[in-house]
């Protein structure tokens, strides 16, 4: 095939809902609004108040902060398509939401990594939790994770700008890499070695450190005291039901992107796609927000007074 110089990319995943695109909208401003005030309300709880300047909740702050990132970069966009006629995206937008995903993603995986192993010195070393786990240790971690991967989420943005492209129809309801990269009439085999690699060093090793901190928490839970297994339970449980949703997520988007889906019918390729990128940040303020009781005291706090 030729290439052509592309000046935008046609989402073809749209398809015409009717006066339902109404109510698509409706549902999907909802959520936006939600998630913003829900992230934002803990931002501003865990930061205002001295009492929750602790290193996990310096980590949670951080994910509720990437969880507003990521769905900004997300909604608005889906909001404008909804409406439209016609589903076309500039090159340069595409890209820019490429890099918001991938930003998100990478500073998601790496926050719940670490945020694993700071629950596994909580439980297993809890006389040296505060010796190990300090706060200007927490606040540089933070600082890498996102320094680190504002770089390393343009990688396979700048990779994949120089591909040659042959069409420019993409078969998703936002844009990303890998939907690009089958366009391209160009050699593509640095994308796709950089991909596998680039797993097989970062990602890895997160799961690793999830794994290991886990199995150690586990082993604890079946040595140590029933108030030891009650703490454990109350301080993992929606940490690892964060862990499950963004990466079950993940599968399902990898497997989209690495596979023929286009049997798959409309709706549920649609959902499937956006299930990471819409379900953690409405989950997780939730999870934390309810599940821990500083924060929901604070928060019940907050409300009560606005009502007297």
């Amino acid at each position: 095939m030729n290439s052509t110089k592309v000046a935008y990319f046609t989402l073809s995943t749209y398809f015409d809902t009717g006066h339902f695109k109404y109510l698509y909208f409706m549902i999907i401003i909802s959520l936006y609004l939600f998630i913003a005030g829900a992230n934002v309300l803990l931002i501003v709880v865990i930061c205002t108040n001295r009492s929750l300047h602790e290193p996990m909740y310096m980590f949670l702050c951080s994910l509720f902060v990437n969880e507003l990132y990521g769905s900004t970069g997300l909604f608005p966009f889906l909001l404008v398509q909804i409406l439209s006629d016609v589903h076309n995206v500039s090159v340069p937008l595409c890209f820019l939401q490429i890099y918001c995903v991938y930003l998100y993603t990478n500073v998601e995986i790496f926050t719940l990594g670490v945020m694993s192993y700071d629950r596994y010195v909580a439980v297993c070393f809890p006389l040296q939790y505060k010796t190990r786990m300090t706060c200007c240790k927490v606040a540089k971690i933070i600082t890498f994770i996102w320094l680190c991967n504002a770089v390393n989420a343009a990688v396979p943005i700048c990779v994949t700008a120089t591909f040659q492209l042959c069409g420019n129809i993409i078969n998703k309801v936002w844009c990303d890499s890998p939907s690009v990269s089958k366009l391209a009439c160009s050699n593509t085999t640095f994308s796709d070695i950089y991909v596998p690699v680039y797993l097989l060093i970062v990602f890895f090793p997160i799961i690793s450190l999830i794994f290991f901190s886990y199995m150690g928490i586990l082993k604890v839970c079946f040595s140590g005291s029933k108030q030891t297994r009650q703490k454990a339970v109350s301080t993992c449980t929606p940490h690892l039901i964060s862990l499950l949703n963004f990466y079950l997520g993940a599968f399902f988007e990898l497997t989209q992107g690495r596979f023929n889906v286009s049997h798959v019918p409309d709706m549920l390729r649609a959902f499937l796609s956006l299930y990471w990128l819409m379900c953690p940040p409405v989950l997780n303020p939730v999870l934390y927000g309810l599940s821990i009781t500083k924060i929901r005291n604070i928060c019940m706090n907050l409300t009560v007074g606005r009502r007297k």
